[in-house]
């Protein structure tokens, strides 16, 4: 299982990787495993719209279950990983790289310390 250490985590297994002004969200490698099959994902109305850190944003439906998917930081959802349209199974296949689901502009970078480091997560995992 992969534990990138340039990315922070929630307890919820979402992961957040801050680029430049943009940061990229997506659900853990852990989190796909545990899901299975990804056969959609729900966050394309999202665009556009603000959330609190924790606040849902949208939903991933795997074959057998539908979870949510919690906002690691507040801000602003700028866009949509439009190839997740057609491709939902990147989540399964490169959860951390082509199979991202949203990209935001933080509104409180502080809050990105109250998320848990790739040790600190794969920790929380035993």
């Amino acid at each position: 299982m992969l534990f990138p250490d340039n990315i922070k985590y929630t307890s919820e297994h979402e992961w957040i990787r801050v680029d430049g002004d943009v940061a990229y969200v997506g659900i853990t490698d852990y989190a796909q495993s545990e899901l299975g099959e990804i056969v959609f994902v729900d966050a394309e109305g999202a665009v556009g719209s603000s959330f609190a850190q924790g606040e849902v944003f949208g939903s991933v439906e795997a074959v057998k279950t539908v979870s949510d998917l919690n906002m690691p930081a507040s801000g602003e959802v700028l866009s949509f990983n439009d190839e997740l349209i057609d491709h939902p199974e990147l989540v399964n296949d490169d959860p951390y790289g082509k199979g991202w689901m949203i990209t935001v502009k933080l509104s409180d970078a502080d809050e990105l310390s109250n998320l848990m480091s790739a040790a600190d997560y794969e920790a929380s995992l035993d």
